[in-house]
């Protein structure tokens, strides 16, 4: 019989936990070797969530032990919820699925929206790879440029559902009086853009601020939107003069819940898996997504995109998720009185 001295036994278990990570390094290797890997989108063709989408699908898999093909597939419905909800109940949990949702489906669930119908901290997050504040807009023909004229008119504005799209123009006619008239139903963000160039909506409720400027460019250089408001926890560098939502609060409460809304833009544009994933492939997407991010060759084509990269990892993302849903109850309660959740799910 082999006995082993104090030292011994804490060599030979580090030994173990060495030739455990090997083996399950292996074992992921060879899971994904010739295998692809599915990415959910949340939404149609051609907005923001889909660019970045597109790209980390280009680009992610190579750093992937087995190097599997990563395969972007779309699954616009109910401002994402379809693709979320996909993810979360429907997807094979083995980590050949991921997914791609609005960053605001674990505020709408921290508000106890009766149509989140899954548990955000149940996802293994991933990454984002840009956190960046959202804008409202209104299109340059609109007599509405500013949050002071919102509150002399009434404006359209486009949503996907009810998401950031709606809940930034709905917040802000009950903090700051404005007459936003939201108007749902649009499949994705590309659809918004166009019904604002056909006059069909006066703005859009919302969209990210690098999304304008990687898909239409043009429009900021033509001066073809308004920007009124910037939502979050600091202003971008290059809107210094635009206001932050929370900056509109008139007392301390309801600052809390503006910034609380304003906290999911750290979650940006969210990569997760299904729950249920084993734990050493949640590790490798992770680290894969990690090392994409500071990959030359994704970051050149991130700069040819126009697509800003500020990247969160998978674990920190899966901290802010938590910090959101447990939120101290009296800003989640007044934030959802903001929003008017409890009056619609009456109906």
């Amino acid at each position: 019989m082999v006995s082993f001295s104090g030292a011994g036994k804490l060599l030979l278990a580090a030994g173990l936990g060495v030739a455990a990570s090997a083996a399950n390094a292996q074992g992921v290797e060879d899971f994904y070797k010739g295998r692809k890997i599915d990415i959910v989108i949340g939404f149609t063709v051609g907005g923001g969530y889909d660019a970045y989408a597109r790209l980390v699908a280009r680009h992610m898999g190579e750093h992937i032990p087995g190097k599997p093909g990563i395969v972007p597939r779309n699954m616009a419905g109910a401002g994402s919820r379809t693709a979320a909800a996909f993810i979360h109940g429907v997807a094979p949990k083995d980590g050949t699925a991921m997914g791609i949702a609005d960053q605001s489906i674990p505020l709408e669930q921290a508000l106890g929206d009766v149509g989140v119908k899954f548990d955000s901290r149940e996802f293994n997050w991933i990454g984002n790879p840009n956190a960046d504040n959202n804008v409202l807009t209104t299109w340059h023909t609109s007599p509405v440029k500013t949050i002071d004229d919102a509150r002399k008119f009434d404006v359209t504005v486009g949503a996907t559902g009810f998401n950031t799209s709606s809940q930034y123009p709905t917040v802000l006619n009950a903090v700051a009086g404005t007459k936003f008239r939201v108007i749902l139903g649009y499949p994705g963000g590309n659809e918004i853009n166009l019904a604002m160039e056909r006059g069909e909506v006066a703005g859009r409720g919302s969209n990210a601020w690098a999304s304008y400027k990687s898909t239409r460019p043009d429009w900021i250089a033509e001066k073809k939107i308004n920007i009124l408001v910037q939502i979050g926890l600091r202003k971008a560098s290059d809107l210094p003069d635009v206001p932050l939502l929370m900056d509109v609060a008139a007392n301390d409460l309801d600052k809390a819940a503006l910034r609380l809304l304003s906290a999911p833009t750290t979650i940006g544009r969210p990569f997760f898996a299904p729950p249920g994933v084993p734990a050493e492939r949640v590790k490798a997407l992770r680290a894969a997504f990690n090392a994409m991010v500071k990959d030359t060759a994704f970051l050149e084509e991130a700069k040819k995109l126009n697509l800003d990269i500020d990247a969160v990892s998978g674990e920190d993302l899966q901290k802010i998720v938590s910090e959101i849903i447990d939120a101290p109850a009296p800003v989640k309660k007044r934030l959802a009185e903001l929003l008017a959740l409890v009056e619609r799910d009456k109906k």
